[in-house]
């Protein structure tokens, strides 16, 4: 027996005022007359007051309302003996890693072997469930039909199944985990291993010590390139529990070997290699570094990345008729690279109407006033499938009632050349300005206010101008800078962040600075931006076709599971091969401590052991309703009787 609220029984002082109605409050003086007291003599007199109780009855029902009311809000409870839940039985979860480091030798197969053993001990009247995890966990239909996988393992990955499991399940759960136990599949956060309240966790290693491991971990390399005899790569070879060692790297293009050399790798440590030519063709080609490791797994021993030899890629200028100083400014700017990735050209407004911007990287109106209603139009497609355009806004542009393709209304233009503006605030995330010189003493005298609407801002004027915006069209986007290239508007072009702002901004727009290099196994890589539109082409490193004919027009996302080349065709007509590999940290074949894996069976005690055993659980019973409903009784009670007395009273 117990209270869960004991603090209620406080109330029970309340039982002193039954007492005081029913005795102290009984004592009334009534005046009386009398004659005069003048002749009595005067003596000390002692007076005794006997009380009694009166309506025993009554006071012995209204203090057991008022104790009842007390015990009912401290709660009483006591505990019962009850069976376990669904009768006694269990769910048994078979648990068997799958990712890239069971690769090593026979382990998956070890497990799987260990894993039926396992299944084979259930009790018939238990559950069994297969799930085979790595970075996600799944359910399966036999251990047999697990296959291995190349992403990483994630221990905390499989601590959330087994919760969601356990709570749908409504049973005890008993965990059996088949892995290679790597230290670097536990979480940073320990927490995130919990396990659900009764239930066991048994381990099946199959690794009982840590193997000496080499792997390439990082491959550095243009994504791009024009001169073979500029390109240098970079590849980092990495010693997991280790000795020093010499290691021969090699270069390979489409699987023949371009280069190697050797490398000295400390004990446990880390060497770079460097290539500084590659004799590619024009176009995409896949290429890895490899090593020579001769250690127990060699399925690390190679890293995937891919590069694109092309000609300087184009790009689309249009000026005013009148006025081509910011085109040749911006031109300037963007060939003054060392390794020029763009060729450019310049054209006036009034030719572009039969120009088509789909050969282009990306296309710049520089300070336009009219553009021809057909070549608009064009532009207009070319951006929502995919194109990008950079719009620069001066004195030829202002006239004008809205920005071309940009679709928001033009403010006011404000010239003042005895105060210029300059800039109070950019984001420097922005890749246009990522990286880039600081604009700290830009003078701009001419700045043309523009609606963002739902565009980005990513710098402002001293008077809170949008000086550039940045707008997701489709599946294309359009920047607009509220000034000229010139060094008229602006003194931009005579500072030093110029030339970085636009070779970093033709980047962006031509789509290279959101080409990564490679991926891990696991990541997403971004198919489209916007809604329903054109069909994505992806065939899987295996050569067949990662999305069907609905999800190619759908997909926003793509899941890289596998190692090797993605073959991606955009519907603006980009190229792109996406180079895969496996997460390093499943080269490290280090053991997790004994300690941790003690912690984590702890994680799910508490009633397991009852549960395990198929023994009674004890529960507590509240009595507050039973108590509440015996209080009703007596407080009617109380109302009978007092009424009686109380009409007797009257009567009397």
């Amino acid at each position: 027996m117990g209270f869960l609220s004991p603090w209620f029984l406080a109330g029970l002082a309340a039982l002193s005022l039954p007492l005081w109605l029913h005795l102290l409050r009984r004592h009334r003086s009534n005046p009386l007359p009398f004659s005069s007291l003048m002749f009595f003599e005067r003596r000390t007199q002692s007076s005794i007051k006997h009380r009694r109780l009166h309506y025993l009855l009554l006071y012995a029902l209204r203090t057991a309302l008022l104790a009842l009311l007390a015990l009912a809000f401290a709660n009483p409870y006591f505990e019962s003996a009850r069976a376990p839940a669904a009768g006694g039985r269990k769910l048994t979860l078979l648990a068997v890693d799958n990712s890239f480091s069971m690769r090593q030798g026979d382990r998956l197969e070890r497990a799987k072997r260990m894993a039926l053993a396992a299944a084979a001990r259930v009790a018939p009247q238990n559950r069994v469930q297969v799930l085979a995890f790595a970075s996600q966990v799944q359910m399966v239909d036999a251990v047999q039909a697990i296959q291995p996988t190349d992403a990483q393992s994630s221990y905390a990955e499989l601590a959330r199944a087994v919760r969601s499991v356990a709570q749908s399940a409504r049973m005890p759960v008993e965990v059996h985990l088949f892995s290679d136990m790597q230290r670097t599949s536990l979480p940073s956060n320990f927490a995130d291993l919990r396990l659900p309240e009764g239930s066991t966790l048994t381990v099946h290693a199959v690794a009982d010590r840590r193997l000496p491991n080499f792997a390439v971990e990082n491959v550095n390399a243009p994504r791009r390139f024009v001169d073979p005899r500029k390109v240098r790569i970079q590849a980092t070879v990495a010693g997991y529990g280790t000795d020093p060692a010499t290691r021969r790297v090699s270069l390979l293009l489409e699987g023949k070997e371009q280069a190697s050399k050797t490398v000295e790798v400390p004990a446990g440590g880390r060497a770079t290699v460097e290539f500084l030519s590659l004799e590619a063709s024009h176009g995409l080609s896949r290429c890895e570094i490899r090593t020579d490791s001769g250690d127990a797994f060699p399925d690390d021993d190679r890293y995937y990345f891919s590069v694109e030899r092309s000609e300087p890629r184009r790009a689309l200028v249009v000026h005013d008729d009148r006025d081509a100083r910011g085109a040749l400014y911006f031109r300037t700017a963007l060939e003054a690279a060392a390794d020029a990735a763009f060729s450019v050209d310049a054209i006036p407004a009034g030719a572009a109407a039969g120009v088509s911007p789909e050969k282009y990287a990306f296309v710049v109106l520089s300070d336009v006033g009219r553009l021809n209603a057909a070549f608009e139009e064009a532009l207009g497609k070319y951006v929502h499938s995919g194109g990008s355009l950079l719009v620069a806004l001066g004195p030829g542009a202002a006239p004008a009632k809205r920005v071309p393709v940009f679709d928001e209304p033009i403010g006011e233009t404000r010239y003042t050349a005895e105060a210029p503006e300059t800039v109070s605030w950019m984001n420097p995330a922005h890749p246009s300005m990522s990286g880039a010189v600081r604009w700290d003493g830009i003078r701009f005298y001419r700045a043309v206010k523009v609606n963002p609407g739902k565009a980005q801002v990513a710098a402002r004027l001293s008077d809170e101008t949008p000086l550039l915006l940045d707008k997701r069209m489709g599946e294309g986007r359009v920047l607009v800078f509220a000034s000229t290239f010139d060094n008229i508007s602006n003194d931009f072009p005579l500072h030093t962040a110029f030339v970085p702002f636009v070779q970093q901004t033709a980047q962006y727009l031509s789509g290279m600075e959101h080409d990564q290099q490679h991926f891990r196994v696991g990541a997403y890589l971004e198919l489209r931006a916007g809604g329903p539109g054109a069909a994505v082409e992806v065939l899987e490193p295996g050569g067949k076709r990662a999305l069907s004919l609905e999800e190619s027009t759908r997909a926003k996302n793509l899941l890289l599971a596998s190692a090797g080349f993605y073959d991606v065709r955009r519907p603006s007509g980009r190229h792109e091969l996406v180079a895969v590999n496996p997460d390093r940290r499943e080269s490290d074949l280090d053991l997790a401590p004994r300690e941790a894996l003690d912690l984590w069976r702890k994680t799910g005690e508490g009633q397991a052991a009852a549960a395990a055993e198929g023994e009674t659980e004890r529960k507590p019973v509240t009595l507050w309703w039973y108590v509440l409903a015996l209080g009703a009784v007596v407080a009617a009670a109380e109302s009978v009787i007092g009424n009686r007395h109380l009409s007797e009273a009257r009567d009397a």
